[in-house]
């Protein structure tokens, strides 16, 4: 086992294939060795750190950790900070925290779950934190924002104005949409 292993990377990389995996074919067809081989692990780590497909593909539809780094602000900040956090997660981990849902709507089954997880774990969730009418409404118009804004960073990498504008610059353009969203009464 390598270093980067151990230090952690190597749940990273399983996570990151293990996501690309299940949002690009049917569960069934997805292997250990499968997401092993595109982590540059092997297959016995992954169970050892997750257990069963069953048990990894359950991390993989979590979408609650996503949610509480997005969330974990007050509602009259939380659209800069909502649009700060995605960023960070795009920047510093290669990976959209919510971006992967729009690539497990095309089957069914286990897509499925995916899809209910993501409702209940963020767009219900952040429902419940507005305050006003239309909240239902208002968290699946700033979650349609995040998811946006998400695939245009992801659509025109690796060299995009998108990609090499200040965070806090993208969050002085893009949060007041969001925030007009999060305060309206």
């Amino acid at each position: 086992m390598t270093a980067d292993v151990e230090a952690g990377t190597g749940r990273d990389a399983i996570l990151r294939a293990a996501r690309r995996a299940f949002t690009l074919r049917p569960y069934a067809e997805v292997t250990m060795r499968g997401i092993a081989a595109d982590a540059g692990v092997s297959a016995s780590l992954i169970v050892k750190r997750f257990g069963t497909k069953e048990q990894l593909f359950s991390t993989v539809t979590d979408f609650g950790p996503a949610a509480d780094l997005l969330f974990d602000a007050p509602l009259d900040e939380l659209g800069r900070h909502m649009v700060l956090s995605l960023v960070h997660s795009r920047r510093e981990n290669q990976a959209d925290p919510l971006l992967r849902v729009v690539f497990g709507l095309g089957n069914q089954d286990e897509r499925s779950v995916m899809k209910e997880r993501f409702r209940e774990q963020v767009t219900a969730r952040l429902a419940s934190r507005l305050e006003g009418d239309e909240r239902r409404l208002r968290a699946e118009l700033i979650v349609g924002l995040l998811l946006g804004l998400g695939a245009a960073i992801s659509l025109h990498r690796p060299d995009s104005a998108t990609e090499a504008a200040d965070p806090a610059h993208l969050a002085d353009l893009y949060a007041p949409a969001l925030q007009a969203l999060v305060v309206r009464a």
